[in-house]
């Protein structure tokens, strides 16, 4: 859960609502010089509303061909959280990952939004980018960027060079179109909310990223004596990374820590002690965005070789008591693959209850994905407490997303948000999605229960409104 946090009394924060075909030898997304068969694009591509129905897309906690999926609410309201898997995504070889954790009053219902909207638009600017590489006639433009003997390809390096440059275009403008889309969205007012993201995909031997924020993708591989290893395939955006520092101060925001939290530095408006955003980059957060505060996403693309074993993205809820080293050892150690999202989670939450028992823990959301392919069988899976009725509510049209409590973990590095539970209970008075029957459900009716103590936030939200109030959806 991520969020902004005010200091002023003087600020009150009152914000609105809320068939197959044979692809050519060398797509742009294929293999170089095979042919294969492959669903088109035109095929893949679904409408929003009808994203609950596609096969292969699992947003709830659960499992696919090649990875596990769980989140959990945790004890400071409503969770905040998202993630989903879409494999098959716009070829058979191809699957994206994404964890989407909110912030603000409304931060639930951006990272939705972002998590529904964001895979869309990163399928149709890779369409087009495709679209223009076959008619310009290039034939060498490898999906497996692999060094490979002489002859393969003319220019490998050249190839792999547009292959970066394209994946890296196509990540900036669906970001881009992203945040573009929430500034203008008629119901969901996000002045004051926001989302991370961290995203990838993979495609054949290819690890492609984009995100923002301080969400995280940490990759677990054997060393040369068959020992686990991480390493951590994102950087944290956080306002006292000196490079992000420099932009926002530049852009007349503010940088500092409170003095009762000395290791979290936010970002605050020129003129107010408001809104104390833990992070540097984000979706929303528009009260920010004139002040050094970005959507412009970090790009990376790595090669995967056959000592890696599986990625594991993260909200910050898992990343605040756990290691790199921790999480890869515990999803490694799992006694099955399915059941390594909810492992992770549960272990997290004992970290939050050891390391700070006098605080709220974190909402936790975690993506596993396996990168030889393989999962356990559905037997195995039921063992771990799953139903096959809980992988059909996955791909069914009538899937209902939840906002009560799922077990959820907070790993690795520590972001040490803490507020006094006092300040955090505006987020009581929050209305909120009912998805089940589309009837708007009073924050007051839902159990709020927390930890006495402090409570972490991202975001310390208390700012005057200039824009007329909207109803909330």
């Amino acid at each position: 859960m991520g969020g902004c946090v005010s200091t002023s009394s003087r600020s009150t924060c009152s914000s609105g609502s809320n068939g197959e075909t044979t692809s050519p030898p060398c797509m742009g997304f294929g293999f170089c010089g095979q042919k294969r068969t492959k669903r088109t694009y035109s095929e893949r591509h679904v409408a929003q509303q009808h994203l609950p129905s596609i096969p292969n897309r699992v947003f709830m906690n659960g499992k696919s061909r090649t990875s596990c999926i769980f989140t959990q609410q945790g004890r400071k309201g409503i969770n905040q959280d998202a993630m989903v898997v879409w494999e098959d995504f716009m070829e058979e070889d191809m699957t994206f990952c994404g964890v989407f954790d909110g912030h603000g009053p409304y931060g639930h219902l951006v990272a939705r939004k972002v998590r529904d909207v964001l895979p869309v638009k990163l399928q149709s600017f890779l369409h087009s980018c495709n679209s223009k590489q076959n008619e310009s006639g290039l034939t060498c433009f490898s999906g497996n960027a692999r060094k490979t003997d002489a002859g393969d390809c003319e220019d490998d390096g050249t190839a792999e060079d547009k292959l970066n440059s394209i994946w890296r275009e196509a990540f900036l403008k669906s970001y881009k179109a992203m945040d573009k889309e929430l500034r203008s969205h008629p119901h969901l007012d996000c002045f004051c909310s926001g989302s991370t993201a961290v995203t990838l995909v993979k495609q054949g031997l290819n690890l492609f990223m984009g995100y923002i924020g301080d969400s995280r993708a940490v990759l677990g591989s054997k060393d040369s004596n068959d020992s686990m290893v991480a390493t951590q395939l994102s950087v944290d955006m956080k306002p006292d990374l000196p490079r992000e520092a420099e932009r926002i101060k530049r852009c007349k925001g503010r940088v500092f820590a409170l003095q009762d939290e000395p290791e979290v530095s936010r970002v605050w408006l020129p003129f107010d002690d408001a809104p104390g955003l833990a992070m540097a980059r984000a979706f929303g957060d528009f009260c920010l965005k004139e002040y050094g505060v970005i959507s412009i996403p970090e790009f990376s693309h790595r090669v995967l070789t056959e000592r890696d074993q599986f990625v594991v993205l993260a909200s910050d809820g898992v990343w605040d008591v756990l290691s790199n080293e921790e999480v890869v050892e515990i999803v490694a150690s799992a006694p099955s693959r399915s059941s390594a999202a909810r492992i992770l989670v549960d272990s997290a939450a004992r970290e939050w209850k050891l390391k700070y028992p006098t605080s709220k823990m974190d909402d936790c959301a975690v993506v596993c994905l396996f990168l030889d392919g393989k999962m356990d069988s559905e037997s195995d899976y039921e063992e771990q407490g799953f139903s096959s009725a809980t992988l059909q509510s996955n791909h069914s049209g009538n899937a209902l997303e939840s906002d009560d409590g799922q077990k959820a973990e907070p790993s690795l590095q520590r972001n040490f948000t803490v507020r006094s539970s006092e300040e955090s209970d505006n987020y009581g008075k929050i209305p909120v999605e009912s998805e089940g029957n589309g009837e708007p459900v009073a924050a007051e009716d839902q159990d709020w229960s927390g930890l006495e103590g402090v409570t972490r936030v991202n975001s310390l939200v208390q700012l005057p409104r200039f824009s007329e109030e909207r109803p909330v959806l």
